[in-house]
């Protein structure tokens, strides 16, 4: 959770200036009074379409996600739609964000994985409602800037790292809940083996360039259980195990 405002004077250059501004406030520069966007949000978005966990609620009304996006997208941080972070990736629509998080069902003393650091906005969330969350992002640019950001944010039990995640963090395995941010041909193996017993994956899979299904996998008795949430869309995994490694499959 948030520790308070950790100063940043030195560093990395946030996304070559697409990320801007970053200290804590809800009237931005721009006018906007976001927290009320974000109450707005959880009423009119999250709460009709069934989520109901209270602790998941208060994060979603406690992060500002609004600095987890390109200064220029900001007026449009709390709408219903994924919005651009750079690198061709995304930072996913509010609902799904919130969904996700519901399913994982992570308790307070929990330890998360995170595969798919984006902006920080998930690790985030995550970091309000568990102990530790350890998120991995592939792309370099945009690990460095979601480590920075959420330092500056002051989420100090938030560790990122640049590598591919289909590897996992075998180092602080083993998770009590896993999510993956990115589209995958099935559950990687490497995760599946560092997930605790009777620990939750919540994993986007299927193709890489059509519908998805949602899915939430429960280890129990050592064996994988697999529950269908809901269709979705969401980028594809990258690196050799994903998509770029040949035909889908």
């Amino acid at each position: 959770m948030r520790r308070g405002l950790v100063l940043i004077t030195s560093g990395f250059l946030l996304m070559s200036g697409l990320f801007s501004g970053c200290a804590s406030g809800n009237q931005g520069k721009e006018g906007v009074d976001f927290a009320k966007l974000r109450e707005k949000m959880v009423k009119t978005q999250l709460v009709p379409r069934g989520i109901d966990d209270a602790d998941v609620l208060r994060a979603m009304r406690t992060v500002e996600r609004h600095l987890f996006v390109p200064e220029a997208q900001r007026k449009s941080a709390y709408r219903d739609h994924p919005l651009p972070i750079g690198e061709g990736q995304t930072i996913s629509q509010p609902y799904i964000v919130a969904l996700m998080t519901q399913i994982l069902a992570a308790k307070k003393d929990s330890k998360v994985l995170e595969v798919g650091t984006g902006s920080g906005y998930q690790a985030a969330v995550l970091a309000e409602l568990t102990k530790e969350v350890f998120s991995i992002e592939i792309i370099e640019s945009l690990g460095k800037s979601a480590e920075a950001r959420l330092k500056q944010l002051g989420y100090e039990n938030v560790h990122v790292r640049v590598g591919d995640g289909y590897a996992g963090w075998p180092e602080h395995a083993p998770f009590d809940g896993i999510i993956v941010t990115c589209a995958c041909p099935s559950a990687p193996k490497p995760l599946v083996e560092q997930l605790a017993e009777g620990g939750r994956m919540v994993i986007p899979v299927g193709g890489s360039r059509s519908y998805q299904t949602l899915t939430l996998f429960e280890k129990r008795g050592g064996i994988l259980h697999r529950k269908d949430i809901t269709g979705c869309v969401f980028v594809p995994l990258l690196g050799p195990h994903g998509w770029e490694a040949g035909p889908e499959r």
